[in-house]
Protein backbone atom coordinates (compact mmCIF):
# COMPACT_ATOMS: atom_id res chain seq x y z
CA UNK A 1 0.00 0.00 0.00
CA UNK A 2 3.36 2.14 1.08
CA UNK A 3 3.64 2.66 -3.33
CA UNK A 4 -0.01 3.73 -3.82
CA UNK A 5 -0.30 6.60 -1.34
CA UNK A 6 1.80 9.33 -0.61
CA UNK A 7 1.80 9.13 3.12
CA UNK A 8 3.74 12.63 5.68
CA UNK A 9 6.45 12.42 6.84
CA UNK A 10 5.13 11.31 10.29
CA UNK A 11 4.93 7.54 10.54
CA UNK A 12 5.64 5.08 13.17
CA UNK A 13 7.26 1.40 13.14
CA UNK A 14 9.06 -1.83 14.28
CA UNK A 15 9.22 -5.40 13.47
CA UNK A 16 5.77 -5.81 14.03
CA UNK A 17 4.52 -3.46 11.63
CA UNK A 18 3.83 0.50 10.47
CA UNK A 19 1.47 3.31 11.26
CA UNK A 20 1.60 6.20 8.89
CA UNK A 21 -1.06 9.08 8.12
CA UNK A 22 -2.56 10.14 4.71
CA UNK A 23 -4.72 12.19 2.88
CA UNK A 24 -8.10 10.95 3.00
CA UNK A 25 -8.55 11.51 -0.73
CA UNK A 26 -5.66 9.25 -1.25
CA UNK A 27 -7.47 6.72 0.20
CA UNK A 28 -9.84 6.64 -2.89
CA UNK A 29 -7.53 4.66 -5.36
CA UNK A 30 -6.87 1.40 -2.74
CA UNK A 31 -10.54 0.79 -2.25
CA UNK A 32 -9.80 -2.72 -3.59
CA UNK A 33 -7.23 -3.06 -0.38
CA UNK A 34 -9.43 -1.02 1.91
CA UNK A 35 -12.39 -3.64 1.21
CA UNK A 36 -9.87 -6.60 1.51
CA UNK A 37 -9.13 -5.48 5.08
CA UNK A 38 -13.11 -5.02 6.09
CA UNK A 39 -13.21 -8.59 4.92
CA UNK A 40 -10.91 -10.23 7.29
CA UNK A 41 -11.39 -7.33 9.94
CA UNK A 42 -11.39 -9.09 13.90
CA UNK A 43 -14.38 -6.38 15.12
CA UNK A 44 -16.97 -5.32 11.55
CA UNK A 45 -17.34 -1.83 11.42
CA UNK A 46 -19.31 -0.99 8.24
CA UNK A 47 -18.67 2.87 9.08
CA UNK A 48 -15.34 2.92 8.83
CA UNK A 49 -15.42 1.17 5.37
CA UNK A 50 -14.31 2.36 2.08
CA UNK A 51 -17.61 2.55 0.54
CA UNK A 52 -19.31 4.65 3.93
CA UNK A 53 -16.34 6.63 4.93
CA UNK A 54 -15.61 7.89 1.71
CA UNK A 55 -19.12 8.89 1.16
CA UNK A 56 -19.36 10.27 4.20
CA UNK A 57 -15.63 12.59 3.92
CA UNK A 58 -17.11 13.88 -0.16
CA UNK A 59 -20.17 14.98 1.27
CA UNK A 60 -20.02 16.00 4.92
CA UNK A 61 -18.99 19.27 6.01
CA UNK A 62 -15.55 20.77 7.68
CA UNK A 63 -14.26 17.11 6.63
CA UNK A 64 -10.97 18.90 4.92
CA UNK A 65 -8.49 17.86 8.35
CA UNK A 66 -9.63 14.40 8.87
CA UNK A 67 -6.26 12.03 7.82
CA UNK A 68 -6.50 8.19 7.68
CA UNK A 69 -3.84 6.30 9.56
CA UNK A 70 -3.15 2.73 8.24
CA UNK A 71 -1.58 -0.09 9.63
CA UNK A 72 0.57 -1.97 7.69
CA UNK A 73 1.88 -5.38 8.40
CA UNK A 74 3.46 -7.62 5.66
CA UNK A 75 3.10 -5.81 3.40
CA UNK A 76 -0.68 -5.81 3.55
CA UNK A 77 -2.70 -2.88 4.93
CA UNK A 78 -3.45 -4.28 8.64
CA UNK A 79 -5.96 -1.65 10.35
CA UNK A 80 -7.18 2.00 9.43
CA UNK A 81 -8.86 5.03 11.52
CA UNK A 82 -9.68 8.40 10.69
CA UNK A 83 -8.12 11.11 13.20
CA UNK A 84 -8.55 14.69 13.32
CA UNK A 85 -6.66 17.01 15.78
CA UNK A 86 -9.07 19.05 17.60
CA UNK A 87 -8.37 22.06 20.35
CA UNK A 88 -11.53 21.75 22.37
CA UNK A 89 -12.57 18.44 24.27
CA UNK A 90 -16.46 19.38 24.23
CA UNK A 91 -16.56 22.62 26.46
CA UNK A 92 -12.80 22.53 27.36
CA UNK A 93 -10.15 24.00 25.55
CA UNK A 94 -7.74 20.65 25.69
CA UNK A 95 -6.13 19.92 22.33
CA UNK A 96 -6.23 16.28 21.39
CA UNK A 97 -6.41 13.55 18.94
CA UNK A 98 -9.70 11.95 18.29
CA UNK A 99 -11.20 9.34 16.07
CA UNK A 100 -13.05 10.98 13.19
CA UNK A 101 -16.55 9.95 14.04
CA UNK A 102 -20.05 11.86 12.44
CA UNK A 103 -23.93 12.49 13.56
CA UNK A 104 -24.75 9.25 11.01
CA UNK A 105 -21.36 6.86 12.03
CA UNK A 106 -22.39 5.07 14.67
CA UNK A 107 -19.33 2.76 15.37
CA UNK A 108 -15.88 4.05 16.19
CA UNK A 109 -14.02 0.60 16.37
CA UNK A 110 -10.83 0.80 14.03
CA UNK A 111 -10.59 -1.65 10.93
CA UNK A 112 -8.15 -4.07 12.08
CA UNK A 113 -7.05 -7.08 10.39
CA UNK A 114 -7.80 -10.24 12.65
CA UNK A 115 -4.34 -11.64 14.72
CA UNK A 116 -3.44 -7.77 14.43
CA UNK A 117 -5.40 -6.10 17.21
CA UNK A 118 -2.44 -5.74 19.10
CA UNK A 119 -0.09 -4.89 16.76
CA UNK A 120 -2.26 -2.12 15.68
CA UNK A 121 -2.26 -0.33 18.92
CA UNK A 122 1.05 -0.63 19.77
CA UNK A 123 2.06 1.09 16.59
CA UNK A 124 -0.95 3.94 16.92
CA UNK A 125 0.41 4.36 20.45
CA UNK A 126 3.91 4.87 19.18
CA UNK A 127 2.71 7.14 16.46
CA UNK A 128 1.30 9.68 18.80
CA UNK A 129 3.95 9.45 21.14
CA UNK A 130 6.16 10.60 18.20
CA UNK A 131 3.35 12.91 15.98
CA UNK A 132 1.68 14.50 19.18
CA UNK A 133 1.75 18.58 17.82
CA UNK A 134 -0.36 19.95 20.90
CA UNK A 135 -2.35 17.17 21.83
CA UNK A 136 -2.80 16.01 25.33
CA UNK A 137 -4.21 12.70 24.99
CA UNK A 138 -5.98 10.08 22.28
CA UNK A 139 -9.70 10.57 22.73
CA UNK A 140 -11.11 7.35 21.04
CA UNK A 141 -15.16 7.52 20.41
CA UNK A 142 -17.51 5.05 19.74
CA UNK A 143 -15.94 1.87 20.89
CA UNK A 144 -17.40 -1.20 21.75
CA UNK A 145 -16.68 -2.45 25.66
CA UNK A 146 -15.48 -6.14 25.48
CA UNK A 147 -14.75 -6.89 21.76
CA UNK A 148 -11.53 -7.87 20.31
CA UNK A 149 -10.09 -3.99 19.85
CA UNK A 150 -11.17 -3.09 23.36
CA UNK A 151 -9.69 -6.31 24.74
CA UNK A 152 -6.80 -5.50 22.92
CA UNK A 153 -6.27 -2.07 23.53
CA UNK A 154 -6.23 -3.23 27.51
CA UNK A 155 -3.42 -5.58 26.91
CA UNK A 156 -1.35 -3.21 25.08
CA UNK A 157 -2.06 -0.36 27.67
CA UNK A 158 -1.51 -2.35 31.10
CA UNK A 159 2.07 -3.88 28.75
CA UNK A 160 3.39 -0.02 28.36
CA UNK A 161 1.91 0.72 30.84
CA UNK A 162 -0.09 3.65 30.14
CA UNK A 163 -3.88 4.76 31.88
CA UNK A 164 -6.91 4.26 29.67
CA UNK A 165 -10.19 5.34 30.94
CA UNK A 166 -13.89 4.79 29.80
CA UNK A 167 -15.38 8.71 29.64
CA UNK A 168 -18.27 8.18 28.47
CA UNK A 169 -20.73 4.72 27.88
CA UNK A 170 -24.40 4.14 26.46
CA UNK A 171 -25.82 0.67 26.06
CA UNK A 172 -27.24 -0.52 22.52
CA UNK A 173 -29.64 -3.01 21.94
CA UNK A 174 -28.07 -5.97 20.13
CA UNK A 175 -29.56 -9.12 18.75
CA UNK A 176 -27.79 -12.10 19.62
CA UNK A 177 -29.21 -15.97 18.73
CA UNK A 178 -28.43 -18.93 17.42
CA UNK A 179 -32.11 -19.86 16.61
CA UNK A 180 -33.67 -19.50 13.30
CA UNK A 181 -35.90 -16.40 12.63
CA UNK A 182 -39.78 -18.91 13.29
CA UNK A 183 -37.97 -20.27 16.28
CA UNK A 184 -36.85 -16.58 18.01
CA UNK A 185 -40.14 -15.19 17.53
CA UNK A 186 -41.84 -18.31 19.14
CA UNK A 187 -39.58 -18.07 21.96
CA UNK A 188 -38.97 -14.43 22.80
CA UNK A 189 -43.10 -13.33 22.19
CA UNK A 190 -45.95 -15.29 23.88
CA UNK A 191 -48.84 -16.30 21.83
CA UNK A 192 -50.86 -13.91 23.06
CA UNK A 193 -48.33 -11.38 21.52
CA UNK A 194 -47.94 -13.39 18.27
CA UNK A 195 -51.44 -13.38 18.08
CA UNK A 196 -51.63 -9.96 17.99
CA UNK A 197 -49.49 -9.29 15.57
CA UNK A 198 -51.36 -11.45 13.12
CA UNK A 199 -54.57 -9.29 13.87
CA UNK A 200 -52.29 -6.13 13.55
CA UNK A 201 -51.23 -7.22 10.03
CA UNK A 202 -54.70 -8.59 9.15
CA UNK A 203 -56.46 -5.23 9.80
CA UNK A 204 -53.75 -3.46 7.72
CA UNK A 205 -54.53 -6.02 4.94
CA UNK A 206 -57.78 -4.43 4.86
CA UNK A 207 -56.66 -1.07 3.97
CA UNK A 208 -55.06 -2.86 0.05
CA UNK A 209 -52.43 -5.00 -0.82
CA UNK A 210 -49.73 -5.40 1.61
CA UNK A 211 -46.66 -6.87 0.62
CA UNK A 212 -42.95 -7.19 1.86
CA UNK A 213 -40.41 -6.98 0.19
CA UNK A 214 -36.17 -8.03 1.06
CA UNK A 215 -33.47 -6.89 -1.60
CA UNK A 216 -30.44 -7.50 -1.61
CA UNK A 217 -29.06 -6.47 -5.01
CA UNK A 218 -28.16 -3.41 -6.46
CA UNK A 219 -31.51 -3.18 -8.84
CA UNK A 220 -33.59 0.45 -8.52
CA UNK A 221 -31.46 1.30 -5.06
CA UNK A 222 -31.56 5.17 -6.40
CA UNK A 223 -35.30 4.72 -6.89
CA UNK A 224 -35.56 2.96 -3.50
CA UNK A 225 -33.43 6.00 -1.63
CA UNK A 226 -35.83 8.21 -3.03
CA UNK A 227 -38.46 6.78 -1.48
CA UNK A 228 -36.51 6.22 1.72
CA UNK A 229 -35.82 9.88 1.81
CA UNK A 230 -39.13 11.25 0.73
CA UNK A 231 -41.01 9.01 3.84
CA UNK A 232 -38.19 9.58 6.51
CA UNK A 233 -38.80 13.35 5.77
CA UNK A 234 -42.66 12.82 6.18
CA UNK A 235 -42.50 12.44 9.45
CA UNK A 236 -41.03 13.54 12.95
CA UNK A 237 -37.52 13.75 11.38
CA UNK A 238 -38.93 16.35 8.66
CA UNK A 239 -40.86 18.45 11.36
CA UNK A 240 -37.50 18.47 13.26
CA UNK A 241 -35.01 18.96 10.66
CA UNK A 242 -32.93 15.89 11.66
CA UNK A 243 -34.84 13.98 8.27
CA UNK A 244 -31.47 13.23 6.00
CA UNK A 245 -33.33 14.74 3.20
CA UNK A 246 -32.99 18.20 5.69
CA UNK A 247 -29.43 18.67 4.32
CA UNK A 248 -28.19 17.99 0.83
CA UNK A 249 -24.80 16.72 2.03
CA UNK A 250 -26.79 13.94 3.90
CA UNK A 251 -29.05 12.97 1.52
CA UNK A 252 -25.94 12.47 -0.49
CA UNK A 253 -24.40 10.81 1.78
CA UNK A 254 -27.35 8.66 2.03
CA UNK A 255 -27.69 7.50 -2.05
CA UNK A 256 -23.74 7.23 -2.08
CA UNK A 257 -23.21 4.80 0.93
CA UNK A 258 -26.01 2.87 0.04
CA UNK A 259 -25.55 1.85 -4.07
CA UNK A 260 -21.62 1.48 -2.95
CA UNK A 261 -22.73 -1.25 -0.10
CA UNK A 262 -25.17 -2.52 -2.71
CA UNK A 263 -22.78 -2.96 -5.26
CA UNK A 264 -20.47 -5.26 -2.58
CA UNK A 265 -23.33 -7.34 -1.52
CA UNK A 266 -23.55 -5.24 1.63
CA UNK A 267 -27.07 -3.65 1.69
CA UNK A 268 -30.12 -5.48 2.62
CA UNK A 269 -33.41 -3.24 1.69
CA UNK A 270 -36.89 -3.82 3.48
CA UNK A 271 -39.97 -2.20 2.39
CA UNK A 272 -43.00 -2.48 4.00
CA UNK A 273 -45.68 -1.56 0.52
CA UNK A 274 -49.52 -1.01 0.62
CA UNK A 275 -50.99 -0.80 -2.86
CA UNK A 276 -47.38 -0.30 -3.93
CA UNK A 277 -46.64 2.97 -1.54
CA UNK A 278 -43.96 2.17 0.99
CA UNK A 279 -45.14 2.98 4.53
CA UNK A 280 -42.60 1.23 6.27
CA UNK A 281 -38.72 1.01 5.02
CA UNK A 282 -35.38 -0.01 7.02
CA UNK A 283 -31.56 -0.34 5.20
CA UNK A 284 -29.32 -2.25 6.99
CA UNK A 285 -25.39 -2.77 6.49
CA UNK A 286 -24.36 -6.72 6.23
CA UNK A 287 -21.31 -7.36 7.50
CA UNK A 288 -21.57 -11.70 7.99
CA UNK A 289 -22.17 -13.25 10.07
CA UNK A 290 -24.22 -9.97 12.06
CA UNK A 291 -25.45 -7.08 10.33
CA UNK A 292 -26.06 -3.52 11.33
CA UNK A 293 -29.45 -1.86 10.63
CA UNK A 294 -28.68 1.48 9.44
CA UNK A 295 -31.90 3.75 9.26
CA UNK A 296 -35.24 3.23 9.22
CA UNK A 297 -38.50 4.91 7.87
CA UNK A 298 -42.48 4.91 8.34
CA UNK A 299 -45.60 6.40 7.54
CA UNK A 300 -46.93 8.01 10.49
CA UNK A 301 -50.34 8.17 9.01
CA UNK A 302 -50.49 4.28 9.64
CA UNK A 303 -49.77 4.05 12.89
CA UNK A 304 -52.70 2.78 14.20
CA UNK A 305 -51.04 -0.63 12.58
CA UNK A 306 -47.78 -0.18 14.60
CA UNK A 307 -46.74 -3.33 16.72
CA UNK A 308 -46.47 -2.66 20.39
CA UNK A 309 -43.21 -2.48 21.73
CA UNK A 310 -42.03 -4.96 23.74
CA UNK A 311 -39.12 -6.30 25.52
CA UNK A 312 -37.60 -9.83 25.50
CA UNK A 313 -35.55 -11.55 27.60
CA UNK A 314 -32.91 -12.69 24.38
CA UNK A 315 -32.46 -9.46 23.82
CA UNK A 316 -28.45 -8.55 24.54
CA UNK A 317 -26.85 -5.42 24.77
CA UNK A 318 -23.46 -3.96 24.35
CA UNK A 319 -21.79 -0.85 25.81
CA UNK A 320 -20.61 1.71 23.74
CA UNK A 321 -17.93 3.89 24.94
CA UNK A 322 -15.56 6.67 24.25
CA UNK A 323 -11.59 6.12 25.82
Amino acid sequence: MGSKVKAEHDCASNGTGRMHCVEWRDMEKCAAEWDSLAARAAEANPFFESWYLLASLRHLPRTRMVKILCFERDGELAGLLPVVRSSRYYRWPLPHISSWLHENCFCGVPLVATGAEQAFWQALLRWTDRNPGGALFLHMRGMVLGGPLHEALGAVATETPRQVEVVHAETRAMLASTLSPEAYLETSLSGKKRKELRRQTSRLAEQGTLRVERRTDAADVGEWCTHFLRLERSGWKGRSGSALASAECTSALFRDSLGAAAARGRLERLSLTLDGRPIAMLATFLTPPGAFSFKTAFDEDFSRFSPECCCSERTCRFSHAET
